[in-house]
């Protein structure tokens, strides 16, 4: 149970402080406006460093469906365990965006573009095209996961592991994400995504649920792929 609560708190905590700088950037009036992708990116580590090192007091500080399956897939985790994990964090990832907006209200209310609001929920393409924004989520989970993997086999001075995925997460986000907007994790692209259909966002327009499998299932592949190699690799 403790495990299951700091997943939820994790996952919260990466959600809030993950769409948290995007809503920051993106919505009319905040002092953050037009700050930019650096920025967002950055914030985005930083929410993964700050989750992983809430959760990792009493859980495996996953925060993430698609890392929890990579290291079950690597033998690193047990199977039995994956459900509870994955529900926790799609619960964290759902509390995480409302809180978000409960925080940014005003700001939603004077924001006239749909796609703007949605964006501080979950992600969307620079370009829509089905397989290589399937295959841009696979490419940036596999480095998540490969690198998250070769971290273990390395020695890290105590406390210093989740430092070093947050600037892990600030990588891919600054190398690779710009065309999907690197959603890689299932929850934290679902969660609020389920959290955006159901608020009474004033204007908020569809939630996309056209593409919302793509952040899901691209993910999980990637990470599936990175564990493979990497047991091929480190038997």
């Amino acid at each position: 149970m403790s495990a299951f609560v700091s997943e939820i708190i994790g996952t919260m905590l990466l959600i809030l402080l993950g769409n948290g700088v995007v809503a920051g950037v993106v919505l009319r009036h905040s002092k953050a406006e037009n700050a930019g992708w650096v920025v967002i990116t950055f914030g985005w580590g930083f929410a993964v460093m700050i989750g992983v090192y809430a959760a990792g007091i009493y859980g495996g500080a996953h925060l993430n469906p698609a890392v929890t399956v990579g290291l079950a897939t690597a033998g690193t985790f047990p199977w039995a365990d994956v459900p509870a994990y994955i529900l926790a964090q799609f619960i964290g990832a759902f509390i995480g965006a409302v809180l978000v907006y409960v925080h940014y209200k005003p700001h939603y209310d004077a924001t006239d573009d749909p796609g703007a609001k949605l964006a501080t929920f979950s992600t969307a393409p620079g370009i829509r095209s089905t397989p290589f924004n399937v295959i841009g989520e696979i490419i940036g989970t596999f480095v998540l996961v490969f690198g998250i993997l070769s971290f273990g086999a390395n020695t890290f001075t105590d406390g210093l592991n989740p430092l070093i995925v947050g600037f892990l997460v600030v990588s891919i986000g600054l190398s690779l994400g710009g065309t999907t907007g690197y959603a890689i994790n299932p929850a934290r692209d679902l969660g609020p995504r389920i959290a955006h259909a159901i608020l009474p966002i004033k204007g908020k327009g569809t939630s996309d649920w056209g593409y919302s499998w793509i952040p899901v299932v691209g993910p999980i592949i990637g990470a599936v792929i990175a564990a493979l190699l990497y047991g091929i690799l480190v038997p």
